[in-house]
């Protein structure tokens, strides 16, 4: 903020100094080259060589008048000069044009630097004011945010420029304070359970051992006690096993909770921001987009959740493509819109297309890219929360994945 007053300043000095400028330049120029003085000059040469020169040859010449003996040969009706030419005095009337002229451009330079001084300084006043000084509260908060400070809403801002900013702002404040919410209840309820499982799995746990070293040290001497005993152990085990249930029960619970608005909206609202985003960032690449012609229709879904599984699609079909060639194609089925993402270069082996879908899974074909394999786990969440599907399929050297939307009824 600091610079951008400093160029408040500096600015309209700028200007100042070049109307100075300006004004002195077009000073100096009336000083040296006034036409009047040349034409008198010419006058008088004449007059040497014997001619009778006319005032209409010389532009800025009104009179020329030889002195008579009258008084009113010196009266001041206008600008004149008095010149001696071969003995006799001569009047010469003039007008200075050149001063007009010069006087009219000072006017218009002076005139034209000083409105566009001050259209320049409202403008940067107004940035200043509108944009500037609204960005200065805000800077802080991306840092607060990461810092973790989630639990103070942001304050309202009716500005033009960051309203929505500031409310999209508040939106992710408040969702990652409910994320960090519900992050720390998970681990609060995993640590619960483990602890009261560890607690329970100790007792057969004991038990087993108990029994293992009786039969070892022979202390059921009978074939009955050790049937007994073996018996019991495997109660125990079974009991212990139906503990390590619990646990992989509870690991494999949803982790992930989706907040899906459903409504009707245009098919193309999504596809027409999906390819303007893809369109740019696959020509860096060099990679091709096709999007195939299509009929608009109503959908009924969360159209933001929809752009999210689809940028997730796309995200993968880039990953892990060959980079030449990723396409948009769409089809009908029944009551539903299929829209399917392909990509050239598939290498992923077709007995591990039935686990593309699982949280946490990735393919043989990731080598060296990073990923946590949630983001087509995510797309299926997102798709059943709306009320659609997902599939994905090989064909040849084509990966296709199919979001199936379903049209409004």
């Amino acid at each position: 903020m600091k610079r951008f007053d400093r160029l408040l300043v500096i600015i309209p000095v700028l200007i100042l100094l070049t109307i100075a400028a300006a004004d002195t330049a077009l000073t100096r120029k009336k000083d040296t080259a006034r036409q009047y003085l040349v034409d008198a000059n010419r006058i008088e040469q004449s007059i040497m060589r014997g001619e009778t020169p006319s005032p209409d040859d010389f532009p800025s010449v009104t009179a020329i008048t030889a002195y008579d003996g009258s008084s009113a040969f010196y009266s001041s009706g206008s600008e004149y000069l008095i010149r001696e030419i071969n003995g006799t005095i001569y009047r010469i009337d003039y007008e200075d044009t050149h001063d007009e002229k010069n006087n009219k451009a000072i006017v218009i330079i002076n005139s034209t630097l000083l409105a566009l001084l001050a259209v320049i300084m409202t403008v940067l006043i107004y940035i200043r004011q509108n944009v500037l000084r609204q960005f200065t509260h805000l800077r802080d908060v991306p840092y607060q945010l990461a810092k973790g400070n989630l639990s103070e809403p942001l304050k309202e801002n009716k500005s033009r420029y960051f309203g929505k900013f500031v409310w999209g702002l508040d939106m992710l404040r408040g969702e990652l304070e409910r994320s960090k919410s519900t992050g720390l209840e998970r681990v609060r309820k995993e640590k619960t359970l483990l602890l009261s499982l560890s607690h329970d799995i100790k007792t057969p746990l004991a038990a087993i051992k108990l029994y293992s070293k009786g039969l070892s040290k022979g202390l059921f001497t009978t074939p009955e006690k050790q049937s007994e005993a073996a018996v019991n152990i495997g109660t125990k085990a079974d009991e212990i096993e139906s503990y390590l249930g619990k646990i992989i029960e509870s690991l494999n619970t949803d982790f992930m909770s989706f907040e899906v608005n459903v409504t009707d909206f245009y098919l193309s609202d999504v596809i027409d921001r999906i390819t303007v985003y893809y369109k740019d960032k696959l020509s860096v690449t060099g990679t091709s987009l096709s999007v195939a012609d299509y009929s608009d229709c109503m959908i009924s879904g969360d159209p933001d959740r929809l752009e999210e599984a689809l940028q997730n699609v796309f995200e993968n079909a880039i990953k892990y493509g060959d980079g030449r060639l990723v396409s948009l194609s769409f089809s009908e089925e029944e009551d539903c819109r299929l829209v399917t993402v392909s990509n050239t270069g598939c290498t992923l082996p077709e007995y591990e297309l039935d686990h593309v879908f699982d949280s946490f899974w990735r393919g043989s074909n990731a080598g060296k890219n990073q990923g946590s394999g949630l983001g087509l786990y995510i797309c299926q969440r997102l798709m059943h929360e709306m009320g659609g599907d997902i599939f994905a399929q090989i064909d040849n050297d084509m990966m296709r994945v199919t979001l199936v939307c379903r049209k409004c009824s």
